[in-house]
């Protein structure tokens, strides 16, 4: 039986895949909503209709996924420039902007997301947010040498700050061999620029999961229909169906 949300991301991606065409180098995103865009162009690749598309995923578990499928994979050595990266978000707010991340393939997902000419994001309504970290924590991830100079550094721009662990306690290691700090602002992030900017400065953080002004289009999938948002914030006209 499908639940509520799992439909809900099902027509996000269903909207989504109305925007690839054959023959189109695609990124694949991390995360249980691209596992419905991937089963959904699965489908059309089979049946011959995008028989020629080519993806570039952002982790081991995509690219198994995207196999198990008949989706022909690729990498971004051999792919420099994509036409397009389909991905979901962690949070969303109104002008585009994302939390990402907590699938814990943020680097890889940003790189992939920069090399793309469009870069189209599918969440359920649930994902949206007035303020980017009042839903979800902000990932960080940092290298292991100095890890604990990194998770103080980030609790002084005002985080509460938590080590993120694997299923068995250990420390989460990322696919690039890091940690991954979460941190949760009590109030939300105040000034998404300069925090990411502050992030970026410091030497040890490798990344954060702070998408700004990357988005081309966000697909909301809420009872009522898919609803666009434009990164300027405004809908697109004759959206929601």
């Amino acid at each position: 039986m499908t639940s509520g949300t799992d439909a809900l991301k099902r027509a996000a991606a269903a909207r989504a895949l109305e925007s690839v065409r054959d023959g189109m180098v695609l990124g694949l995103g991390t995360g249980s909503t691209i596992r419905f865009f991937l089963d959904l162009l699965g489908e059309r690749v089979r049946a011959g209709d995008l028989s020629t598309v080519v993806g570039v995923p952002t982790s081991r578990r995509t690219a198994e996924i995207a196999r198990g499928h008949g989706i022909r994979i690729s990498r971004l050595r051999a792919q420099p420039r994509l036409d397009l990266t389909v991905d979901g978000a962690d949070e969303v707010d109104p002008r585009g902007n994302l939390i990402k991340g907590l699938g814990g393939a943020l680097l890889r997902e940003k790189i992939v997301a920069q090399a793309s000419d469009r870069f189209i994001v599918i969440v359920d309504e649930s994902k949206v947010v007035e303020r980017l970290g009042t839903r979800s924590p902000l990932p960080v991830e940092v290298t292991r040498f100095g890890s604990s100079r990194h998770q103080a550094f980030v609790v002084g721009l005002g985080a509460e700050v938590a080590l993120r662990r694997a299923a068995d306690g250990s420390r989460y290691v990322t696919s690039n061999g890091n940690y991954i700090l979460d941190a949760r602002f009590p109030e939300g992030i105040d000034d998404p620029v300069a925090l990411n900017g502050s992030l970026r400065a410091r030497a040890g953080i490798v990344e954060n999961g702070l998408f700004l002004g990357m988005t081309t289009r966000a697909l909301i999938a809420a009872p009522g229909g898919v609803r666009t948002i434009e990164p300027d914030g405004t809908a697109a006209p004759g959206d929601t169906r």
